[in-house]
């Protein structure tokens, strides 16, 4: 008998997507010299004075990715997203995250996506997110954190 996933109303999943594990050593002109283990640090200093933990992933597969959405809408109090270069093509991604009822979700980018390339402007995951930051480098990922723990404790009370 399939038994029901208990969700952790404590655990935000962080996910990023492609070429995010070359943080640091990849183009540090848009992106800077932190690392993925430095914004993986960040937020879970972050998110320990709210009482949350967090779940960091990365994965340069699309299909991971989603696999990982579907666990985190059964399992985790929020989601947390940079979706790189599947932002601006994947409507999988983003029907993945459909899938997330009620579930905070914010997105980041490092840089500001609207100041590149035309191609860049438009996300597919803008739209269902409770937040977008972007153009704050890595920082963006606390702001993320902090928001998901003010939508949180909003829902809690």
């Amino acid at each position: 008998m399939a038994t029901t996933p208990v969700r952790d109303r404590s655990t935000i999943m962080v996910l990023n997507g492609p070429n995010l594990n070359l943080l640091g050593r990849r183009q540090p002109e848009i992106y800077g010299t932190d690392t993925l283990a430095d914004i993986e640090k960040l937020v879970a200093e972050t998110a320990a004075p709210h009482g949350l933990t967090t779940d960091c992933r990365q994965s340069n597969h699309e299909g991971q990715l989603i696999d990982w959405i579907h666990e985190a809408r059964e399992r985790h109090a929020a989601v947390i997203i940079n979706p790189a270069g599947y932002s601006h093509t994947s409507v999988a991604l983003r029907d993945a995250l459909a899938t997330c009822d009620g579930l905070p979700i914010v997105e980041v980018h490092i840089s500001n996506i609207h100041q590149r390339e035309t191609f860049r402007h438009h996300s597919y995951v803008s739209a269902l997110a409770s937040g977008v930051i972007a153009g704050c480098g890595v920082q963006g990922y606390a702001f993320a954190v902090e928001r998901v723990a003010a939508l949180l404790a909003a829902a809690r009370a």
